[in-house]
Parts: C-alpha cells; sequence; structure tokens
C-alpha cells in the first residue's frame, strides 16, 4: 500500500486566546523532548454519511473551536530562563490530508506498519520551538474508511489528557455544543514544595538496570513488534490459577496477574542469568492518588512510573504470583506522601531532568515497561460518523516496551491485546511462554 499526501495546513484557535508563556511541571519536563505519542483511529466507511463522511471542513472547524479551549495545544516549546515552557503563541496544529490506494482491511489486525505514514513526520533537527504540539492526518482509503492518524507531543499532555482534547474534538465536530469537562490548565498545583522536601529513593528514576549477558551481540539487533490476543478465558484462568496459588490474603487484579504473567515470560524469553536484575516500570495515574487531587479536567501530565525489581532467577523460580505481589507492593507506594516526594525528588534534579527522562533506552533489557491503557476512553473519539474500530499505537514501540490494549474490533467479549517489542530472537519463546497458562 502507498500513501500520498494531498493537503497539509495549520489549524488555529477561532478567537483569541490568552498569550505568553505556559509553566511546565516536572512531571511534564521527565517526558522525553523530541518525542510525539503517536495514535491511529480507523473508521469504516457509513454508507449512510456518504456526502459528510469525515469531512475536512467540518473536522477543522470543530478543531478550530476545541483549540479555543485547549489553546497550549496550538502554541510551540519555548525555553525561559533555561527551563522549557510552551509559548501560547497560537501558532496552531498541523492538519494533513492524504490518500492510501489500499484498503482498511488490508490493515489485517491493524498491528502499526513502519513503511505506511499514517502521522505526520517531524523534523526535531530544526529546534524545539518549530514544531507543532498536536498534528492530525486523515487518510482516505479505497473502500471509503478513513484512518485519523495522531501526533501529541508529551511535555504538553499524557494519555489521558491527549484524549480529553481529542474526545473534546470529536464532540464539537459531532454537533455538541458545550465542551463536557473544560481543560484545567493551572499547572502550578503540582508544583514542587519548597524547599523540596524527597523521602525516597525513587529508583524509578535511577538510570535503568545494565544488562550482564543475554542481549544480542549484534550492534543493530532485529526488533520484533507483535501483538497477541489474551481472550476473557484466558484472563479468567490465570487470574484463577495465580490467586488459588497465592498466600496473600487479598486476590490480585486482573492487571496485577497479566503485568506479572508478561514480565515472567519475557524474563524467561529473555533467559536473564539468575543474578542478573531487572526492572519492571509501571505508568501510575496520580490524579486519584494525589490528596487533594488535581481539579478536572488537569490538562498536563500526571504520570508517575512505579519500578518493581527483582533478579532473573527470583522471577524465574516462582510462579506468577510472585511478579504479581511484587507489582502491587511497587504501586502501592504510590500515595500522596511518595508522590510528592517524586516530583520534589525531580525539581532536585532539574538541571538534568532531561537525561533521565523516560526514553527508548530505559525498557532494553533485561527491563521492561508496561503501559494500559485499557480503562482510558480510547473509543471515545465519535466524529458524528460512528466510534472507531480501532484505536492503538501508530508506531511500533522500543524494545522491552508493552501496551495493554482493550480488544474493540472483538467487541464487548472480555479480551484484551498484548502488543509488545522485543529482540526477534526473544519473541518466538515469548509467544509461546505467554499461552501456557
Amino acid at each position: 500500500m502507498k500513501i500520498s499526501v494531498t493537503s497539509s495546513e495549520m489549524v488555529g484557535p477561532n478567537a483569541e486566546t490568552p498569550s505568553g508563556c505556559m509553566w511546565l511541571t516536572n512531571l511534564d519536563l521527565v517526558m522525553p523532548t523530541n518525542y510525539h505519542t503517536r495514535t491511529v483511529y480507523f473508521y469504516r466507511y457509513d454508507v449512510c454519511a456518504a456526502a459528510n463522511f469525515f469531512l475536512p471542513k467540518v473536522l477543522k472547524a470543530a478543531l478550530s473551536r476545541a483549540l479555543v479551549e485547549f489553546y497550549p495545544m496550538a502554541g510551540r516549546l519555548a525555553t525561559e530562563n533555561g527551563r522549557i515552557t510552551i509559548n501560547c503563541n497560537g501558532e496552531g496544529v498541523l492538519f494533513v490530508e492524504a490518500e492510501c490506494d489500499g484498503e482498511i482491511d488490508d490493515m489485517g489486525d491493524f498491528a502499526p506498519r513502519p513503511e505506511l505514514h499514517l502521522t505526520p513526520a517531524v523534523d526535531y533537527s530544526l529546534g524545539i520551538s518549530t514544531f507543532p504540539l498536536s498534528m492530525m492526518q486523515v487518510t482516505r482509503f479505497k473502500c471509503g474508511g478513513v484512518c485519523l492518524g495522531i501526533a501529541h507531543q508529551h511535555h504538553a499532555a499524557d494519555g489521558l489528557s491527549a484524549l480529553h482534547f481529542i474526545n473534546t474534538w470529536s464532540d464539537l465536530s459531532r454537533g455538541l455544543d458545550k465542551i463536557a469537562v473544560p481543560p484545567c490548565l493551572d499547572r502550578t498545583v503540582l508544583r514542587a514544595r519548597v524547599p523540596p522536601h524527597p523521602m525516597f529513593p525513587h529508583i524509578e528514576y535511577h538510570r535503568p538496570t545494565p544488562t550482564t549477558t543475554t542481549a544480542s551481540a549484534s550492534p543493530q539487533p532485529e526488533i520484533k513488534y507483535s501483538f497477541f490476543k489474551l481472550t476473557a478465558d484466558h484472563l479468567k484462568t490465570l487470574k484463577s490459577k495465580v490467586n488459588d496459588d497465592s498466600s496473600s490474603t487479598t486476590n490480585y487484579s486482573t492487571y496485577e496477574v497479566l503485568a506479572g504473567h508478561v514480565w515472567r515470560c519475557v524474563t524467561t524469553a529473555r533467559n536473564l542469568p539468575e543474578n542478573q536484575q531487572t526492572k519492571l516500570y509501571v505508568s501510575t495515574d496520580g490524579r486519584s492518588r494525589l490528596r487533594p487531587p488535581p481539579p478536572p479536567g488537569y490538562f498536563g501530565n500526571v504520570i508517575f512510573s512505579a519500578a518493581a525489581v527483582a533478579t532473573g532467577g527470583e522471577i524465574g523460580s516462582n510462579g506468577v504470583g510472585f511478579a504479581a505481589g511484587k507489582i502491587r507492593g511497587a504501586i502501592a507506594r504510590m500515595d500522596e506522601e511518595y508522590l510528592r516526594s517524586a516530583i520534589d525528588y525531580l525539581e532536585m534534579k532539574s538541571d538534568v531532568i532531561g537525561s533521565i527522562a523516560l526514553n527508548e533506552n530505559t525498557y532494553k533489557c533485561p527491563n521492561l515497561g508496561i503501559i494500559s491503557w485499557i480503562r482510558l476512553p480510547i473509543y471515545g473519539a465519535d466524529f458524528g460518523w460512528g466510534e472507531p474500530v480501532y484505536m492503538g499505537p501508530a508506531r511500533p514501540s522500543s524494545e522491552g516496551k508493552c501496551h495493554l490494549l482493550p480488544n474493540n474490533t472483538a467487541g464487548d467479549d472480555g479480551s484484551l491485546l498484548v502488543a509488545i517489542s522485543l529482540l526477534k530472537e526473544h519473541m518466538l519463546l515469548f509467544e509461546k511462554l505467554l499461552y501456557q497458562i
């Protein structure tokens, strides 16, 4: 399949918006700078709306309205007194139209295909003030279906905030007059204490655990990205087995069990030495954990990393319950005291915060990162022509990074998708182990 761009333009707010620089929190700045989170939404053609199906005029008008409230997204990154900020200059977001000579069914299970550019490209070499913080691409297929590709710069918003923006845009496109939840743009509620007072070591921000062996000796080892479906029966069996074998007085959740199972399968597939330390990073939303919580509609990054650490021998010689227990313990630490301490810890590292940002090297062998989108409203973007049939990552992730996704293509059957990148030499055994439940 081939994709051809037919038009490209900047879309700005349709009314005057505040100007000036928006201060960014430590949680914003610990995200990588030259990085956009890329996602894709696929929509099947609606014959009842043939005349205006994903009409650019409608989409751009709604986008322009949404940007009045979410005006920082129309700005650009800048540096003020040595700290990255958002310059709310209203330059706009990029809106691209494209055509594909294939059909949506040719996408199969919608796993990312690097040769298909379904989101706009970014040239980071020109400096942080040159690229849009948000970019959209509407690609039409021969069958009439559409892919909406989205790219959001991570300093500007975490996943939930980005979805807040996209779903608001879709609401306005669908004809709603009012924004359901206006964004709260005051990020100072997540400012560090004065003076900063970190109370924990915060291993989640330490350098990734180095590998001793097992990683490919090749200077550029081949990475494989794969999707795996776990049915409701798979998950039920796994959860029952782990909880029946566990000595814990409280049953493990589906998430704890699945994350523990993935960690154990990855560790075994990598054949880590018994004394090799492996660190699991688990993205944790602080909105429900901070006291008081950020205001409703808080727009920015509120994602913290919980870190569980064990050796290859501990993970391999114990059942999934051991890994699940490690994960539960790491997440349980993430209370108000710990999260405020994390913000203060990053404040103490503010001069080198870019060097400890989570990036593609963080999750490489022997480590792992698990990011769950299971509870995010990723299927809420109905622009007036129905919900997407699929939403997920637009590009293969870096080695050791795993996403847990709801499986909307199967309807509400309770199945989940495990999307993961590993060294090719490890993927085959990982797949075998994943289904040995």
